[in-house]
């Protein structure tokens, strides 16, 4: 009995750490995950998720209420295209999808419009 239980735990923990090989490899070497971000949109060309900030609990809501609107969407993109740069840096490419196809950007419609938020309208403008 000694010695099946020891060949049991020694394929289990090879497993485990077969397991853990694997992970580390695909998401530490390989970057093989997406990265999910809000970018900047364009209300007149495309439907964006709209966010409005309340003056009431952000202090850096701005006064008027036309300013407190942002438009965005948002963009899905395999770590491994992102390049590593300050996103401040004016070398550093914005995060848009280009020619890649481990890109997608997704705009506002009834299927991805989370609770509460809203669209805009490019025709609205």
């Amino acid at each position: 009995m000694a010695r099946k239980s020891k060949i049991f735990f020694i394929v289990f923990f090879f497993l485990v750490l077969a397991g853990v090989g694997v992970s580390f490899c695909k998401y530490f070497v390989l970057k093989d995950y997406y990265i999910r971000a809000e970018v900047e949109c364009d209300p007149r060309m495309e439907n964006c998720f709209m966010a409005e900030c309340d003056p009431l609990s952000d202090d850096e809501c701005p006064e008027s209420p036309d300013e407190r609107i942002s438009y965005y969407k948002i963009v899905e993109k395999k770590a491994y295209d992102i390049p590593l740069c300050d996103s401040d840096s004016p070398d550093c490419q914005p995060f848009t999808c280009g020619q890649s196809d481990n890109c997608r950007e997704i705009f506002c419609d009834e299927t991805a419009r989370p609770e509460g938020a809203s669209c805009s309208n490019p025709g609205m403008f």
